[in-house]
């Protein structure tokens, strides 16, 4: 197979270290997780001590100051490890993004620090009940009132939700009759009156991920907490755009090292488990199966190193992170459910780690724009 060239030593010594923390912080404590439906408060702080949180961001703010490599590594070893209830690259590579790309210098200065940390916890909040995948349709309005915004409309879906201390929320500002151009996106701390938090839902999977609905009802925020305070008034879409091409790569990152630990998860199984006094990969159809399913892994970690490339030259397009998306996501799920059939039985009990795999990449398919929007998207182009 090809090697990947991407990762340097200090990379590598990372990768080291990240998995130590998963293995032995993290995985013994999954299964609780799942069922209070969010990970500890404390990891979070944990985290934050062992320099995993922010790590992009500039040291001056408290990050590592490092390339999204590092990003990188860290979401491929939750995923090796089975590790999906921790939503660190929501916090580290898209909320604390937001406000490093587009917040004022008091804003950053207030929040990064706390995010590197692990004091607060970061979410962002975006989709709504009956608008999906559609943001220029958002109805969370936000109403000037002297130096005020008087916030109103909920959310659901938010990762990081129910123990978030800072959300960033999508909301519309204005009036112009362009769904695009009303739309502001605003910093609301936990604890102000009026925005409450419901309990985790109950999903399918990913059910140590904490995620919940949020409810704005008359919050009150300074004009101050607009991202990029008066400048960013009226330009939330903009700035959603420019993140999303990163955001959809996550998906296609994540997804590809799911699909990788599913094929290891079951190359060891096959090969250990007996059927008709033989092992089931020494049958043709499991080798064959087995086969397939590497080289499309090894052609869709090719794709996803080149995004790398490009992010880390700033040259990663919208049509490449949507491909990027679309392909390895449905690809995840075919591999996943080949799987579960290579384990028989045992691969639809929950206490195998494929059958995990199985319900927690379903999703995959739906959030950063469903695949049918990823389709559209691709379609623009041609």
């Amino acid at each position: 197979m090809l090697p990947r060239t991407l990762f340097t030593a200090d990379h590598d010594e990372f990768r080291k270290n990240v998995r130590r923390f998963l293995d032995e912080e993290c995985v013994p404590h999954h299964a609780r997780w799942e069922e209070q439906q969010h990970i500890d408060r404390s990891l979070w702080n944990r985290a934050g001590a062992l320099g995993f949180l922010c790590l992009t961001i500039p040291e001056e703010y408290g990050g590592m100051g490092g390339d999204r490599l590092y990003s990188a590594v860290l979401m491929e070893e939750q995923m090796y490890t089975g590790v999906t209830g921790p939503g660190f690259a929501v916090h580290s590579d898209i909320v604390a993004n937001y406000l490093l790309n587009f917040g004022t210098e008091a804003q950053k200065r207030e929040w990064l620090p706390k995010m590197a940390s692990g004091e607060a916890v970061g979410a962002v909040a975006m989709t709504e009940p009956g608008t999906g995948s559609d943001l220029q349709a958002i109805k969370t309005r936000a109403q000037l009132d002297g130096d005020e915004y008087v916030i109103n409309g909920s959310k659901i879906f938010i990762t990081n939700g129910y123990l978030s201390d800072i959300v960033v929320v999508a909301a519309r500002t204005g009036d112009s009759g362009s769904g695009a151009k009303d739309i502001s996106l605003i910093l609301v701390e936990n604890g102000r009156a009026g925005f409450t938090k419901g309990a985790p839902l109950k999903k399918v999977g990913m059910k140590a991920q904490d995620t919940c609905e949020l409810f704005f009802e008359n919050v009150r925020v300074p004009r101050s907490n607009v991202l990029g305070g008066a400048e960013g008034e009226g330009r939330g879409f903009i700035m959603l755009m420019k993140e999303l091409a990163w955001e959809r790569l996550i998906i296609a990152i994540l997804s590809i090292a799911s699909a990788q630990a599913a094929l290891d998860l079951t190359v060891e199984y096959t090969r250990g488990r007996k059927v008709f006094g033989k092992a089931v990969a020494e049958y043709q159809n499991s080798r064959f199966k087995l086969a397939e399913m590497k080289a499309q892994i090894a052609v869709g970690q090719v794709f996803v190193d080149r995004c790398l490339e490009q992010v880390l030259k700033g040259q990663l397009t919208p049509e490449a992170a949507a491909v990027a998306k679309l392909f390895t996501s449905d690809l995840v799920c075919s591999v996943v459910d080949e799987c579960v059939q290579l384990h028989g039985g045992y691969g639809y009990m929950l206490e195998y780690p494929i059958a995990r795999a199985f319900i927690d990449n379903r999703a995959s398919r739906i959030y950063g724009g469903t695949n049918e929007i990823m389709k559209e998207l691709i379609a623009r182009t041609m």
